[in-house]
Order: structure tokens, then sequence, then C-alpha cells
């Protein structure tokens, strides 16, 4: 069974774009990451898919439920950590904690203690009280202290820092391991990169890619550094040039023969050829003219 699956969903807001036609397919114990910028449509595709906003069209199912029919049930499989959580002011961090077990009607007091300590969270303060990172941890732990099988995370280590988000990561990789799915939401591509093992980037309400992290990461350009003097106009395949005074700097998808003889022909005191990161690649899906792989369905990019 997956434990997403997504047909065709859409939701306006009026006549403002949500998301169109989404289709997207989770399979049960993945670590999934949904990529896109801030108003790609992120938030929106899991507020519709959790139930906690209706569908205009489509549909979606969690575990094989259906979002408008079963949410109850879905919410109650799922630990959901909102891009910014907002509490009762006056309540302390382990009042939170207790009244999000007790909504669940669970004994969630083992498990969060153990959470608190591993992000270093103070359950005496009050919530108010608390800088933006030491609130999204109190959110953290909400979602995850009841131990559910799907963990849907929107924008996750936002305020956190460094040595928490490796914290953070632990404990999902420790979850997945165990045999939860997580559905990850982000737009800081390395976090996808380190942790998913697929991902889809959604542009303008629209999935433009989905596949395996490997393949999305995949391409024939290279990173080229080159430190020194070479004449590159007129070279085919070069994009993204940043010159500075000791050289230059370029992505290139050309002939390398050709590339090489340019290098050849001038001044070179150093040269670096790598492959570009995903935050790159990620540039190069977002571009309207490219050639996007097809998995899920058949995107229309004219859309957009």
């Amino acid at each position: 069974m997956d434990a997403i699956k997504i047909e065709n969903l859409t939701k306006y807001y009026g006549k403002a774009r949500g998301i169109r036609e989404i289709n997207l397919t989770v399979a049960k114990g993945e670590f999934f990451g949904f990529i896109g910028p801030n108003g790609a449509g992120k938030s929106t595709t899991i507020r519709t898919l959790l139930g906690l906003i209706s569908p205009t069209s489509g549909r979606a199912s969690v575990f094989g439920l259906d979002i408008v029919k079963d949410k109850q049930e879905i919410l109650a499989r799922t630990g959901y950590l909102p891009s910014e959580a907002v509490f009762y002011a006056g309540m302390r961090v382990r009042e939170v904690l207790k009244l999000s077990a007790n909504l669940r009607e669970k004994d969630c007091g083992e498990e969060a203690g153990r959470l608190c300590e591993q992000l270093q969270l103070d359950t005496a303060r009050k919530v108010e009280e608390l800088s933006f990172g030491n609130r999204k941890k109190v959110g953290i732990v909400c979602a995850l202290q009841h131990e559910p099988a799907l963990l849907v995370l929107d924008e996750p280590t936002s305020g956190l820092d460094p040595l928490m988000q490796k914290a953070f990561f632990d404990i999902l990789r420790e979850r997945n391991r165990a045999g939860a799915t997580v559905f990850l939401s982000s737009h800081i591509l390395s976090e996808i990169q380190h942790n998913c093992t697929r991902a889809a980037i959604i542009r303008e309400g629209e999935i433009i890619a989905c596949d395996s992290v490997e393949t999305l990461s995949k391409t024939t350009a290279r990173r080229v550094s080159v430190r020194g003097t070479v004449a590159l106009e007129g070279l085919a395949g070069i994009r993204d040039r940043e010159d500075s005074p000791g050289g230059v700097n370029f992505l290139y998808s050309g002939d390398m023969n050709l590339l090489l003889q340019r290098l050849a022909a001038g001044s070179v005191s150093d040269l670096s050829v790598s492959e570009p990161d995903l935050e790159e690649i990620f540039m190069h899906y977002y571009r309207k003219q490219v050639q996007l792989p097809k998995k899920e369905a058949e995107y229309d990019t004219d859309k957009t």
C-alpha cells in the first residue's frame, strides 16, 4: 500500500492559483522530498492532503484513506509540523506537549522526554519566552512524540542552528529505519540531497519533475572553474558564467574537446571540473525551456 497517493489534486483560492492537477505517489517507508521555493504550492499541497483545507477537484489518499471522508483517521496516524507553529500563550512547554498528547488520547511522556533531551528543549519555560528556533523544537516534539506512521514536515529546520538540524535529521533517519514514512517539504536543497531517496519539484502549483534524487541530480553539465586567462567567446554550452579578476566559473554542457582546445590555447594556472550540486540542478529544472523527466504523469510546462 502507498503511504500517499495524489491524483489530479487541484486547489484554487477563488480565482487565485493554489495547486493544479498534482499527481504524486509516495511509497510506504519512503523518505521523500518535496522541493520548491516559497509560494510554489508546497504548503497548499500538504494542507489539502491532510484535510485541513478542501480540494477544488481531484482526489488523494493516505494509507488508502480518503482525505475528505477519513481525515480524522489520517490525522491520527500522521505527525504534522507546519512551517510556523503557534501555541497558546501562558502555557509552559511541558503543558503544550501534554495537551498535544491528550488530544491524541495517548501517553507520550517517555518519548517526549527522549525527544526533548535530544533537541535540548527546556520544558519548564513558557512558550512566549522561547526563540523562534525553540518554538520550532516544541512543534517537532508535538509532531513526533506519538510515534506516527507518517511524518509530514513543512520547512522543519527554519530557526534551528546547525547542531540542532543534525540532531533533528538523526531522529528522522531513526524513525524512517523503524518504518515511518517521511514527507519532507523544503526549499533547502542540501536537506533533500542528503536525506531523501526520491523527490518532486513543484513550480507555480504544478509538479514539474519527480524521480530519485540521484536521477534528478544527474546532468551532462559540469561546473568548470578556471584560474588564468582563456578566450571562451562563441563557445556553445556555457551558462551561468561568473567572471572574476583571477579567472572564470561556469556551467558547461557543450563538447568537452572544444573546451579543452580553448583552455590549451590560453594561460591556465589551475582548473577544476566537477558535477554541479542539487541547487544548481534545481535552477536548471526551473528554466521553462528545459526538458523535464515525466515519471508520475505528463506535465505541461507551457501552463506556467
